[in-house]
């Protein structure tokens, strides 16, 4: 319908033309244009074209990106729906189980091993709730030293098998600050590093390093444990994946989709590089405080 409205001022003229020709108007009409003028008015015609297909071109990409915006959210609010009502039907069945194995002995292998796989299902599912609320959740900002915030994560994870060496800068400065929620990105970095000392062996070598570079803090962590495939690096960051690799080591498969979801949220990204059997280095990147 839009091309035919376009087209209207051309069959308008051409209709007046054609009356002007088969009544024989033979007037002609002389338009004197100063020479000095004339390449003001060819350039701001010029201009007129190109601002208007400028427009017409960041009209389409808006729309573009409010209708991805617009399914994203409804996807996070659909999942966050889902995720709660899973919550809500498999809570009851649950805390029955346990109210139920109260009563049998506790000693026996069979009773240990279902009550351990029922406070399993409880913590994934309560896991996979957070996760999805904290895609939505308001964050609570404030100037955020990640040193200070990386020493935090290494006393709390301090195992004497294992030596977590730390390497931010302090000279010419330190390490700016970035805008972010302390616990969330507290978080973030602690799952990291608590990986890499989960799919390390001791004596092995685990690194946080931190950089800063065009209004970007870049945190690093690295390590030289058992390293995941090429193939399964891509998949490392959807909820319940977990390699072949890692199969023998207690886990949910959340930890990383934690992580990206936190530094999402702050406006940054994750990375990770990986050899199998040589180590693997997380690359974060958080914007620098304006």
């Amino acid at each position: 319908m839009r091309w035919v409205l376009a087209i209207l001022p051309v069959v308008f003229g051409a209709a007046l033309t054609a009356y002007a020709v088969l009544t024989g108007d033979r007037r002609e009409l002389v338009v004197v244009h100063s020479v000095a003028w004339l390449w003001f008015g060819v350039g701001f015609l010029v201009s007129a074209v190109i601002m208007l297909a400028l427009w017409a071109r960041r009209s389409r990409r808006s729309a573009a990106e409010n209708a991805y915006r617009a399914g994203s959210d409804a996807q996070r609010e659909n999942q966050a729906r889902f995720l709660s009502r899973l919550d809500h039907e498999l809570k009851n069945p649950l805390t029955a189980i346990r109210a139920g194995m109260s009563n049998l002995d506790a000693q026996s292998p069979v009773v240990a091993s279902i009550d351990s796989q029922v406070m399993r299902l409880s913590r994934l599912i309560t896991d996979l709730r957070k996760l999805a609320e904290l895609r939505a959740v308001a964050l609570e900002f404030a100037p955020v030293d990640l040193a200070a915030l990386a020493a935090e994560v290494r006393d709390a994870l301090a195992d004497d098998a294992r030596e977590i060496t730390l390497g931010f800068p302090r000279a010419p400065r330190p390490l700016p600050s970035v805008r972010g929620d302390y616990d969330l990105l507290f978080l973030a970095l602690y799952n990291l590093v608590a990986n890499a000392t989960k799919y390390s062996t001791p004596g092995d070598t685990i690194e946080v390093r931190g950089s800063e570079s065009d209004g970007w803090v870049t945190v690093e962590v690295a390590d030289t444990g058992r390293g995941i495939p090429s193939d399964e690096i891509d998949r490392v960051w959807e909820e319940l994946s977990r390699g072949r690799e890692a199969l023998d080591v207690p886990g949910s498969g959340l930890g990383l989709p934690f992580v990206k979801a936190i530094i999402e949220r702050h406006g940054g990204s994750v990375q990770m590089e990986s050899r199998a059997r040589e180590g693997t280095l997380v690359r974060v990147r958080l914007p620098l405080l304006p």
